[in-house]
């Protein structure tokens, strides 16, 4: 999911819907994760649904599969991403669209939203979600998860990667201020909220609010598989900032060795990924 406004990241080419889906398996769990706490709430058998940041579709099947009778819409801001939603299932309505403008049609009975929200700036998050709270008929259903990596090494390390002096990328950096969340053009993205600020901003609008927090442990091959991974979503727009690719491979080469410091291997040579995120469920007033 990407967007225009200032208060973005550092504006990305385009999302690669092949790159994403090279760990679709893991990435789609969440959606599972999220929607099991979801359908006991929805009691229409032709439910309204919009899938806010559909990505390539992912999301999106799995909504048809738990509501087979639904009036399903997918909504993302990537080409790429919806060329191959609209290609994985034909049937349903894909439409381009910027989270900060969009206004889905009102009464939805669920907007539901996997991984998308993270790439919001914090003074516009919240707001932004209330907005579209706001457009659902009583007893509609708001349900998101966004990764809570910040403060994970797969993402710390990008900025310490990005913060080095005397490299071959430290000019392609030199204009923005990575960490800090002052600066809105800086490429890493900002921290989550924590639970109790999610809650007390929703609770004015919602008869419930059920919030948790899983964090999955993902075995990958090695320190390269974090960055195939992360290539797809946080490290983009690192990597958009730089001029080449001689000097995007030398990013990326530095990046995975410090990876390979911190990430060490397992009985079987392989590496574990811990990849927080967070869940929320709010049932409009």
């Amino acid at each position: 999911m990407s967007s225009s406004t200032s208060s973005e990241p550092a504006k990305k080419v385009d999302w690669s819907a092949t790159q994403y889906l090279k760990f679709g398996n893991e990435r789609t769990r969440a959606v599972y994760d999220l929607l099991s706490q979801v359908i006991p709430h929805i009691e229409s058998p032709n439910p309204r649904v919009m899938d806010l940041g559909c990505g390539p579709g992912n999301s999106t099947k799995v909504l048809l599969e738990a509501f087979p009778n639904a009036q399903i819409i997918g909504m993302d801001s990537s080409p790429d991403m919806l060329q191959r939603a609209r290609a994985t299932i034909p049937g349903i309505e894909f439409v381009q669209g910027d989270l900060y403008t969009f206004s889905p049609d009102p009464g939805a009975d669920l907007l539901f939203s996997n991984a998308v929200y993270h790439w919001l700036r914090r003074d516009t998050r919240v707001p932004t979600i209330i907005r579209l709270l706001e457009s659902q008929r009583s007893g509609g259903v708001f349900a998101f998860q966004v990764p809570d990596n910040y403060h994970q090494p797969s993402h710390f390390l990008m900025r310490e990667t990005a913060s080095l002096s005397g490299t071959p990328w430290s000019s392609s950096f030199s204009n923005t201020r990575i960490g800090d969340l002052e600066d809105k053009e800086r490429p890493d993205l900002d921290p989550i909220e924590k639970p109790e600020e999610w809650y007390n901003a929703l609770l004015p609008y919602c008869s419930s609010v059920n919030i948790w927090r899983t964090e999955y442990q993902h075995v990958l091959d090695s320190a390269n598989g974090i960055v195939e991974w992360v290539r797809g979503t946080g490290l983009q727009p690192f990597i958009n900032l730089l001029p080449d690719d001689k000097i995007r491979d030398a990013f990326v080469a530095e990046y995975e060795k410090r990876l390979s410091d911190v990430y060490k291997p397992l009985a079987n040579g392989k590496v574990m990924l811990a990849y927080p995120r967070l869940f929320v469920v709010a049932v409009r007033k």
